[in-house]
């Protein structure tokens, strides 16, 4: 097993956890959440906090092996319903193309507006598509 424990390019874990696993031919990624430099830095505008999201978590996948095209499974938290269709907006910018599965629910969360976790094939691992 492979932890990925801060990647380049995010801010480590608030907590004891690794920010991904690697574990057989799959990443298994932590939540992810729009902070840039800290959790006081995040960006302006809940569109640009998903792309930030979306960015940490591609930053992650790419240090354990993979990659947006390999993700299979994806899980978004959001803190109203309303965040619904500009979520969906900016996500089909970058995982449009081919949409893993994915649950998104409506949660309370710490000082964000969201978090979004994922589980990848490793790009070595996957088959042929």
């Amino acid at each position: 097993m492979k932890r990925i424990q801060v990647a380049p390019g995010t801010i480590g874990p608030v907590g004891p956890y690794s920010q991904a696993v690697v574990s057989g031919h799959l990443v298994f990624t932590a939540g992810q959440i729009p902070a840039v430099d800290g959790l006081d830095q995040q960006p302006e505008g809940f569109e640009e906090q998903v792309r930030q999201t979306l960015r940490n978590l591609e930053a992650i996948l790419i240090a354990a092996g993979s990659d947006f095209d390999h993700v299979i499974k994806v899980n978004g938290y959001l803190t109203d319903p309303a965040q619904l269709e500009p979520f969906n907006r900016v996500y089909t910018e970058v995982l449009g193309h081919a949409p893993p599965a994915r649950t998104t629910v409506c949660v309370a969360l710490w000082g964000v507006a969201l978090e979004i976790d994922c589980v990848a094939e490793l790009i070595d691992c996957a088959p042929q598509r």
